[in-house]
């Protein structure tokens, strides 16, 4: 995709391009409309959850789901296009994937050549969204603007910290759980989180309590109990940010956690 196309991240720094990668499993029955996962960051992620998605919706332990592996823009960390799409909070990022991904994704020849009437669910209930570190943010974002299209959200070392500050949210995703999620009626969501006891901190730059990975997740955890949300936190001894060998051990659990509930065919 190029960013010249898109009417909703143009490229704050210049035009770029992304890549969008699709998993169709053999056993969507062309025609149906099928659950959808939506990957942030999805270059890192496609190999495990593929071969997770591959197993387990085999051994119908998932439903046959849609996954968009989607890119983000260039840079990261705060002031770059990857930070202005999924560190803000704003349902500009949910515009894009269902204004500009998607139809792109059901319009796609190539696709058409083997699906040739790929179809995907409406039903929140059957739409669910992930990402690691600020895609983890993005994920939850996702749902929190927008339960009427994605409800179930999984989340690896999100970054609900002071990453990306605007005039309506100073402290960025960090105010989920210091006021959003108490003081906002509670929405429709199932909510999966990991933190590593060695995860990511930038508190020895910032030094204002509002940069600590771990600490913004347990945060998270607890402000959705609170609330009486259906939510599971993973701490997780030993890991770092985003832990590859942590996320390849649990990501079958989440998934069925993530998914349990859903009818599987």
């Amino acid at each position: 995709m190029e960013s010249s196309q898109s009417t909703v991240f143009k490229g704050n720094s210049g035009p770029f391009s992304r890549k969008v990668q699709v998993y169709v499993p053999k056993q969507y029955v062309d025609g149906t409309e099928a659950p959808l996962m939506v990957v942030q960051d999805g270059y890192f992620y496609v190999g495990n959850l593929t071969a997770a998605l591959d197993s387990m919706i085999a051994a119908k332990q998932l439903p046959a789901m849609i996954a968009v592996f989607v890119d983000p823009g260039p840079g990261d960390g705060p002031n770059t296009q990857r930070s202005y799409e999924y560190d803000r909070l704003s349902g500009d990022h949910t515009t894009f994937v269902e204004s500009e991904v998607l139809p792109l994704v059901l319009s796609n020849a190539e696709i058409k050549q083997t699906v040739k009437n790929l179809k995907i669910t409406k039903d929140p209930d059957g739409r669910a969204t992930m990402g690691g570190s600020s895609g983890g943010s993005a994920a939850f974002t996702m749902g929190w603007f927008r339960p009427d299209l994605y409800r179930r959200i999984l989340t690896y070392s999100g970054t609900f910290v002071k990453q990306f500050s605007d005039a309506t949210h100073p402290d960025g995703a960090w105010e989920y759980h210091q006021r959003l999620i108490g003081e906002s009626p509670k929405k429709p969501l199932r909510v999966f989180l990991e933190a590593g006891e060695n995860d990511m901190s930038t508190e020895s730059e910032f030094k204002d309590g509002k940069h600590g990975w771990l600490a913004g997740n347990q945060r998270m955890a607890a402000a959705l109990k609170a609330k009486g949300y259906d939510y599971k936190f993973v701490y997780a001894l030993g890991a770092g940010h985003v832990d590859d060998a942590m996320t390849t051990a649990t990501l079958p659990d989440a998934l069925r956690w993530v998914w349990r509930g859903y009818p599987i065919n």
